[in-house]
């Protein structure tokens, strides 16, 4: 929860001090003319505080967090708003509730995305953010779809306690693949215009969201591992995504991470013990796990199951979902 306090300082009569909030977000009110009263500036301050911390967690790849408010009556009939800037009406603002401006706030900072979308379906929400003016809607289309048929499959199988909100954004500035944050997945827009058609990214991503191990929970090569044998298991459409896991060889280790890890654990589920997964995600979210979880489960360390898998790895049956196929 945010508090909607006064946290600006007045200097000099004009310009108001950087105030920050709980979240590490600042606001700087600049008001040459000295037209504001103190109730009125306080309000926009509470209002910074309500909508803009929530814009910036939402608005994707190094957003700014320190901002600069400014009465400017000729640019603007109510507020314009954009990252790190905030133009407000001295006239519009006189008198307004915080609910006012809060709403007047949001709807300027959100016509900063080229879309926004919120979509609900059977107790799930996904929120849906475009920074980029040229994502092809049947890719916005999948990414959306794909959420829906996946993820509340993830939840019931892993972890009944993972929230129900997700937010989506694809950022013309992220320049990797995908990453999962609290509720929240960053998407490259240029590797969704390169990849249009791996929309199980989404089965990986949001299995992170269902992990939530919090920190220092186990190694990342098992999270990966992990999140990439969820993809292979439940991906809705890998053969589209041309997506798979790749042919052993003596260069590799379990400790690579993603497919070459989620190989491995295919070749465990079906040669050593089913389920060895489930119970892995549980201890690690439980922040039970230690490597003396393999023994315990399997009776054997990681390394000498790692053996045996490069003696046989080829003792694996692979499936590949396929959406045409259905």
């Amino acid at each position: 929860m945010i508090k909607k306090t006064l946290l600006a300082i007045l200097l000099a009569g004009s310009v108001s001090a950087f105030g920050q909030n709980n979240r590490g977000y600042q606001i700087k009110i600049v008001d040459a003319e000295n037209v504001l009263d103190e109730e009125t500036e306080a309000n926009l301050t509470a209002s910074f505080n309500a909508q803009y911390p929530g814009f910036a967690s939402a608005d994707g790849y190094r957003t700014k967090r320190n901002v600069v408010l400014e009465i400017a009556n000729t640019e603007t009939e109510t507020i314009k708003a954009k990252a790190g800037e905030i133009k407000v009406n001295s006239n519009w603002v006189k008198g307004k509730s915080v609910k006012k401006i809060n709403k007047e706030l949001w709807a300027a900072l959100s016509k900063n995305w080229s879309s926004y979308s919120k979509d609900k379906h059977k107790g799930y929400t996904l929120t849906f953010i475009s920074k980029d003016p040229n994502l092809d809607p049947s890719v916005r289309r999948n990414l959306i779809d794909t959420y829906f048929e996946i993820y509340p499959t993830l939840v019931k199988t892993f972890n009944n306690k993972s929230t129900h909100d997700v937010l989506f954004v694809v950022d013309t500035a992220y320049k990797a693949v995908a990453e999962a944050s609290g509720n929240r997945i960053l998407f490259s827009a240029g590797y969704m215009k390169a990849h249009p058609t791996d929309i199980d990214v989404v089965t990986h991503e949001t299995m992170h969201i269902v992990q939530g191990y919090g920190y220092s929970a186990g190694p990342v090569w098992l999270t990966e591992g992990i999140a990439d044998y969820i993809r292979y298991k439940y991906g809705v459409d890998n053969v589209g995504s041309k997506w798979s896991l790749p042919a052993f060889n003596e260069k590799q280790s379990y400790k690579n991470s993603y497919r070459i890890t989620a190989r491995f654990f295919a070749w465990l589920e079906q040669n050593i013990k089913p389920g060895l997964i489930t119970s892995l995600d549980e201890q690690l979210r439980a922040h039970q796990y230690t490597e003396q979880s393999w023994a315990n489960l399997t009776g054997k360390t990681v390394d000498q199951l790692w053996d045996d898998y490069a003696k046989n790895p080829n003792q694996v049956t692979l499936t590949y979902s396929d959406k045409k196929s259905k």
